[in-house]
């Protein structure tokens, strides 16, 4: 097996009934997606009691072993590309910067460049930590593409493995503000439920049982009630995928403008305006945390971008 090359095996459930094979499969395999797994079946990496399967439809595969073979990814290497920042901090171990909703953070599937990786190697003049790879150097941390706000990265390895510490032992202090459906009763607590990826929506993450996912805690507390909606500050102990995206859905409270755990709906219950909102509104408000290098406290804090103010100012009662 070559480096970074991975098997995954098991036996397909006889509940699957007449479920799909890759349905079947991304049941059990929740690190993949339907249309990875079928990707991989296509193209001959699938064998089903040791023979090869390249029909991701097949339907006649319950009870039977699988064995999954998931090629090691191929980097390709981020180039600098000049696309404006706003730095908030900078010295010669990490950079604070206000990520505008809309930018990527890193390459990936779909995105090979534009994304702040780009940014920061074209402003850093490549002196990024090498840590995170090819793909992601200097990244510690991410925020959401359409969510705003404050992140940092590291331009040394030493200042990587100081801000990861902070991160692993949750010694970063990072609040959120979001505008969310409705009005939290009570006004604030603390929501815990692990979460990981949807059985139902491979796009999507959940809050699941105990014994699932990785165990998630995010804090929340009214700031202000507007029309229809309610702006909250939620401070992450943890930093999971969408995480105050699940979590406020999970309580019934989903964010304005959010395409995936949001409620399709043109008005905001009891505005009387025609509210379109084409994000979720989040933004990254608060950023705190010890200086790895220098032992330095530095606390940072940015104001909605222009998009939430206004949508503030409309739902303002």
């Amino acid at each position: 097996m070559s480096s970074g090359q991975s098997i995954k095996i098991g036996i397909i459930p006889e509940t699957v009934g007449k479920q799909r094979l890759d349905a079947a499969l991304a049941s059990l395999l929740t690190d993949l997606s339907r249309e990875r797994i079928k990707s991989l079946i296509s193209s001959g990496n699938l064998l089903i009691d040791g023979v090869a399967v390249t029909n991701p439809s097949s339907k006649k595969c319950a009870g039977m072993a699988f064995a999954l073979t998931v090629p090691a990814p191929i980097e390709g290497q981020a180039q600098p590309q000049d696309i404006s920042l706003d730095v908030i901090f900078e010295d010669e171990h990490l950079i604070v910067v206000n990520k505008p909703a809309g930018l990527v953070v890193h390459p990936a599937a779909g995105h090979a460049d534009g994304t702040l990786v780009n940014a920061l190697l074209h402003h850093c003049k490549g002196e990024l930590s090498g840590i995170g790879g090819v793909t992601r150097p200097g990244i510690v941390h991410r925020i959401d593409k359409d969510t705003s706000g404050l992140m940092v990265a590291a331009k040394s390895d030493k200042a990587h493995q100081g801000l990861s510490s902070l991160f692993e032992k949750h010694d970063i202090e990072r609040r959120y503000l979001a505008i969310v459906h409705g009005r939290p009763n009570p006004p604030s607590g603390t929501i815990e439920g692990n979460i990981g990826r949807s059985n139902a929506n491979r796009k999507k993450m959940a809050v699941v049982g105990d014994d699932k996912g990785k165990t998630a805690v995010t804090h929340f507390i009214t700031k202000e009630p507007l029309q229809g909606s309610t702006l909250v500050e939620c401070q992450l102990e943890t930093g999971r995928t969408h995480q105050v995206r699940v979590h406020m859905a999970h309580i019934g409270h989903s964010l304005v403008g959010d395409p995936l755990y949001g409620v399709r709906r043109k008005r905001l219950l009891s505005s009387g305006k025609d509210i379109r909102f084409c994000r979720q509104a989040l933004h990254a408000a608060i950023l705190g945390f010890v200086h790895p290098i220098t032992a330095e406290k530095l606390m940072f804090s940015i104001d909605f971008p222009e998009d939430m103010q206004e949508l503030f100012s409309k739902l303002h009662i």
